[in-house]
C-alpha cells in the first residue's frame, strides 16, 4: 500500500450523491465512504444522531445501502447504533481517550522501532519533505484550514513510516487506530483541533525523522510514542483555552 492511499480522505463529501459518483460499485461502500469521510473531518459531532430517513433523501438510494455503511462503520468504532434508538456518533469520555491514545502511542512506536531498522535514505528525505510542508502551515492564517491540511499532511508522515516498516498487516491495523484517532480529535469540540500545535507537531515530526535517519530503534520508538501521546494533552490546553 502507497502512502497516498494509506492516508489520502481528502474529497469532500457534502452534497455529492453516490449515484451520481459509484461508477458502477454497490452503493453501500459509496456511503460508507462518504459518511466515513464526514466522520473523520469532524462534519458530526460527538453524540450526533445520524437519520437513516436524513441520509436516505440526501443520497438518493435506499434505506439497504445507508444500513449496511453504519453497521460497517459501527464495526469500526465509528458510530454507535442503538437499538429501537438509532444511529449516533460515539461519545468517549477522558478516560477513554487517554487510555487509546497511550495503547495507540505503544503500537507506533513499535512501527518506528522496525522502521529504523528497515528504511531507505529516500524514505526518511520523503518523510522530510513531508515535514516541511506541515512547517509552512504556520504561516497559514486561517486555523480552520491549518487544521485540515495537518490533519491530511500528518496521515501522509506517518503512511510513509509504515511504508518503511514493511509489515502489511500492522499497517492494516494501525490504519483503523488512526481512523479512530482523527475521529476523537475531531470530536473532542475543540474548534480547528490541534490548528495552534502546528510548530510542536513539526518539532516532533524532526525528532522521529533524526532518529530513523540515525537507524536508532530505541530513540524512534520513543520519540513516536510521545509524539502520540502527546495529542491529549495538546487537545485539552487548546479545550481550556477555547473556553
Amino acid at each position: 500500500m502507497t502512502s497516498a492511499a494509506w492516508h489520502d480522505r481528502t474529497a469532500s463529501s457534502s452534497g455529492v450523491r453516490p449515484v451520481a459518483v459509484s461508477s458502477g460499485r454497490r452503493l453501500a461502500p459509496v456511503v460508507y465512504d462518504l459518511l466515513k469521510d464526514r466522520l473523520l473531518e469532524g462534519e458530526y459531532q460527538a453524540g450526533e444522531r445520524l437519520s437513516v430517513e436524513s441520509l436516505k433523501a440526501e443520497f438518493g438510494v435506499s434505506k439497504q445501502p445507508v444500513m449496511e455503511a453504519l453497521r460497517r462503520l459501527s464495526s469500526e468504532g465509528l458510530v454507535e447504533i442503538i437499538p429501537q434508538v438509532g444511529c449516533r456518533v460515539p461519545v468517549y469520555d477522558g478516560a477513554d481517550v487517554g487510555d487509546f491514545f497511550a495503547i495507540f502511542g505503544g503500537t507506533e512506536g513499535a512501527v518506528a522501532g522496525v522502521a529504523a531498522q528497515r528504511c531507505t535514505e529516500a524514505q526518511v528525505d520523503e518523510l522530510a519533505a513531508v515535514n516541511a510542508e506541515i512547517r509552512q502551515l504556520v504561516t497559514e492564517a486561517d486555523p480552520s484550514a491549518r487544521a485540515h491540511r495537518y490533519l491530511v499532511l500528518n496521515r501522509r508522515f506517518h503512511g510513509v513510516v509504515h511504508e518503511m516498516a514493511r509489515s502489511a498487516v500492522v499497517t492494516g491495523i494501525s490504519r483503523r487506530m488512526w481512523d479512530m484517532s482523527d475521529l476523537l480529535i475531531n470530536t473532542s469540540g475543540v474548534p480547528q483541533p490541534l490548528a495552534s500545535a502546528v510548530s510542536q507537531r513539526y518539532d516532533d515530526h524532526e525528532l522521529i525523522i533524526r532518529a530513523l535517519r540515525d537507524r536508532d530503534q530505541a530513540a524512534a520508538r520513543r520519540a513516536m510514542e510521545d509524539h502520540i501521546v502527546g495529542t491529549v494533552a495538546i487537545i485539552n490546553a487548546e479545550a481550556r483555552a477555547a473556553y
